[in-house]
């Protein structure tokens, strides 16, 4: 890789070497299987996702002592279009990212060699998607939260701690006729059709088929779809990832013509199902703004909201960034995109969200 920067950063007064494109996979995820605040998204494995589904530069800088032994690391993607400019994310696409390290010195060297990379790349911002807020003067963002579910010791705790409107639009699915199954890649069609009209109907550009055949092929042993059929025709998907204790379903989508049946409800009851037999302790329905419709339908089940906390690094002077679909600038685009042909939507949107993190 060519880049004017020094491929390291030297911290003599802490002997310190902050490299920035780490390429041994197996000491970054020793690193973040030890780290009490890791996520999912700081393996490694996250990198050949989106190297391989989007063709965005990743770079993954690690922090070393003088023995080579890994103190933190601050996976890095850089994106840049000419619509929407030129951004340093950690992570785009998922809920958590951002910074990993021992003490707070190793944070602020590494931060330091971000803010390096993001001026060598004339990067507008660089976006760290903590959870934990990192306590030095960074601007931040607290306008989405997680819903996380502490899960009971079986399903038949979990069911009974369900109010009766919940339990009813579950069985209603069922008496309806929806079956649920969960299984791997050979449901991937199946998923990517429901998500795909779903995602249309939003009037938000939709992933390419390849995004989520790489996440598969990554994360093969911690992946499953759940797929809600009607007569056979899939009607609702979803696709669950797990780290550690907790199962996480990033990608959920129905067709809003079966609302009546309550295939979400089936799916996400099924996803629980799935999480209690195999003994998570935790269940995480992904991001929401709180008091909007997806959060009160994450509350029903339980969750409760942890705050999200997206620090950025700017050059002097800039503005926070405003990438998302509550940006009235974007209102006319979405208004216009639910209107298109299913076929249209499917060939240009992943080509456009690509470059929106």
């Amino acid at each position: 890789m060519v880049m004017s920067l020094d491929d390291s950063q030297h911290i003599a007064d802490t002997a310190i070497t902050i490299e920035q494109n780490f390429s041994d996979r197996e000491l970054w995820d020793s690193y973040v299987h030890s780290h009490h605040c890791s996520s999912n998204y700081h393996l490694f494995g996250w990198r050949d996702v989106i190297e391989r589904s989007f063709g965005h530069r990743c770079f993954y800088l690690a922090a070393q002592d003088a023995t080579g032994k890994i103190v933190g690391v601050l996976p890095l993607v850089f994106m840049q279009s000419r619509i929407f400019g030129r951004f340093l994310v950690s992570l785009p696409f998922f809920n958590y990212g951002g910074l990993l390290c021992d003490r707070q010195e190793i944070g602020e060297a590494l931060l330091s060699g971000a803010a390096n990379l993001q001026k060598d790349l004339h990067s507008q911002s660089c976006e760290l998607r903590h959870v934990k807020q990192w306590v030095g003067d960074m601007p931040t963002k607290q306008h989405k939260v997680v819903m996380v579910l502490d899960l009971a010791d079986n399903a038949e705790a979990q069911w009974q701690g369900f109010n009766a409107k919940l339990r009813n639009q579950v069985r209603k699915a069922e008496k309806s006729g929806l079956t649920a199954e969960v299984g791997g890649k050979e449901f991937l069609d199946s998923f990517y059709a429901v998500f795909v009209r779903n995602m249309r109907d939003l009037g938000t550009p939709v992933y390419g088929r390849k995004f989520f055949k790489e996440v598969l092929r990554a994360f093969s042993d911690y992946s499953r779809i759940i797929v809600v059929h009607l007569e056979g025709k899939p009607i609702a998907a979803g696709l669950i990832v797990w780290f550690r204790d907790t199962v996480e379903i990033p990608w959920a989508s129905s067709i809003r013509d079966y609302n009546r049946f309550c295939p979400n409800n089936l799916l996400y009851w099924t996803a629980l199902q799935y999480a209690l037999s195999n003994g998570f302790k935790k269940f995480d329905f992904g991001r929401s703004t709180p008091g909007e419709g997806t959060y009160k339908f994450k509350e029903q089940w339980g969750a409760q909201p942890i705050q999200l906390n997206w620090q950025y690094i700017l050059p002097k002077g800039a503005l926070l960034p405003e990438l998302n679909t509550k940006n009235p600038k974007f209102n006319l685009a979405i208004k216009a995109w639910q209107k298109l042909p299913l076929s249209v939507s499917r060939f240009f949107g992943p080509h456009i969200v690509k470059n929106i993190p």
